[in-house]
């Protein structure tokens, strides 16, 4: 028999526990179920929370969990499901170090990978995104160029260069993390970076750096004499 959440003792309730005890008391379970504020048919939120911990491993994969893959479970509609990725992107952003990156001057490799550590780590594909800079090597745009398999990403430098023209970029650092957690580049990542600097000579367009980013490390092309 379904128990709703109202039916619970008043101190036995997530929101009381909450204002009684803290965060730090509650149960996965009971701060899920505050998220998702009411249950649905047949279902009340704890339910359905316990429902959505019992479809991942751990707590950490949540992070993972798209919004297909939140509404296959019984009494997630596509409300509470946006209202969880709206919460987790929420956090993710609150632990960012470099929250924006936009109009920030770099004077080092370590800006960058803190902005790109908190975006990149936790990724299942490989992504490669580049800064684009002004002259004071101030940066005008960041984007996400492209997004590839497990392994490997489609790149042509004919797309990174394009979009600097556009915005009247003076250089750039290119930026891609590996899902397998190494940080070494590969055969590709080190063609790669040689065609970038070359078409970037022959455009008047720098490239100060290629970075890769693991788990809790990254690799500079720069700063080991690779550029």
């Amino acid at each position: 028999m379904m128990v709703k959440i109202k039916e619970l003792p008043a101190l036995e309730r997530p929101i009381e526990r909450l204002i009684h005890q803290g965060t730090s008391n509650l149960t996965n379970e009971e701060l899920l179920a505050i998220l998702l504020k009411t249950g649905s048919k047949g279902k009340s939120a704890k339910e359905i929370a316990s429902q959505i911990l019992k479809e991942v491993e751990n707590i950490q994969d949540l992070k993972h969990c798209t919004m297909e893959k939140y509404m296959k479970i019984k009494g997630v509609g596509i409300k509470k499901a946006a209202i969880l990725l709206a919460s987790l992107e929420l956090g993710k952003r609150v632990l960012n170090p470099v929250p924006d990156i936009y109009q920030m001057k770099i004077k080092s490799s370590d800006e960058v990978v803190a902005f790109y550590q908190a975006f990149l780590s936790n990724k299942e594909q490989e992504y490669f995104c580049c800064l684009y800079l002004d002259i004071q090597k101030r940066v005008i745009k960041n984007k996400v160029l492209f997004k590839g398999s497990l392994t490997y990403s489609m790149v042509h430098p004919r797309e990174v260069f394009k979009e600097a023209y556009l915005i009247g970029a003076c250089s750039i650092i290119c930026i891609h993390n590996h899902p397998s957690g190494s940080i070494f580049p590969s055969k590709n990542d080190i063609n790669l970076t040689n065609q970038l600097i070359e078409a970037g000579n022959l455009l008047g367009i720098q490239v100060l750096d290629h970075l890769i980013i693991g788990k809790d490390n990254y690799y500079s092309f720069l700063e080991n004499g690779n550029i």
